[in-house]
């Protein structure tokens, strides 16, 4: 299986890419191909212009931009998310991915005001995030990226694909042992992807 596995975290040497290394490492083990996007590594760059902004709804010219991106979205199977959760949401630079990559023409299509899902060829989902916050904070807060992975981005893709998230919480007051157990279950669910 194809999987793209978008990560999006600034710093080297971070338990963050730990953890992306680790996914992409073990994915690979389990013998799917693997299109690795470091957005920082790569230098995408988030910010929708005034331009993109304004033509926006015009398929296939909304494209131009982020075509390499859409390319590679389009090319997966499968896809991993693999992100710190900070201020309970996603980095910058992930969302403004979305933004600018999840486009009318890629990511759903928009007739007569009406909206269809358009990834459906992605046929498994899963996230590997951590979150500085405890279970309890997240769950008050709402904890937006849990749901934007389980209820949004899961209705664009084929209907009833497995969904998965792997969270590491409380990264505030983590052990070098609660680290290395989570790295261990997320080689184990990759490798069994």
């Amino acid at each position: 299986m194809r999987v793209l596995v978008l990560h999006s975290h600034p710093v080297e040497e971070s338990y963050g890419k730990a953890l992306y290394r680790q996914t992409c490492e073990s994915l690979k083990k389990a013998g799917h191909e693997v299109d690795g996007c470091d957005l920082y590594a790569e230098g995408f760059n988030p910010v929708l212009t005034a331009d993109e902004r304004r033509i926006y709804h015009d398929y296939p010219d909304n494209l131009g931009p982020v075509k390499s991106h859409v390319d590679r979205l389009m090319a997966a199977e499968a896809l991993v998310i693999c992100t710190p959760i900070w201020n309970f949401g996603f980095p910058a630079m992930l969302k403004g991915y979305f933004d600018r990559v999840w486009l009318p023409g890629v990511s759903f299509a928009l007739k007569d005001g009406k909206l269809t899902p358009t990834l459906r060829h992605i046929q498994k989902l899963s996230a590997v995030v951590t979150y500085g916050a405890t279970p309890m904070r997240a769950f008050l807060a709402g904890n937006p990226p849990k749901k934007i992975i389980k209820r949004v981005i899961r209705v664009q893709i084929k209907i009833g694909a497995p969904v998965e998230f792997l969270a590491h919480y409380d990264m505030n007051n983590c052990t070098e042992e609660t680290r290395a157990a989570f790295l261990a279950k997320v080689k184990h669910r990759m490798e069994a992807f």
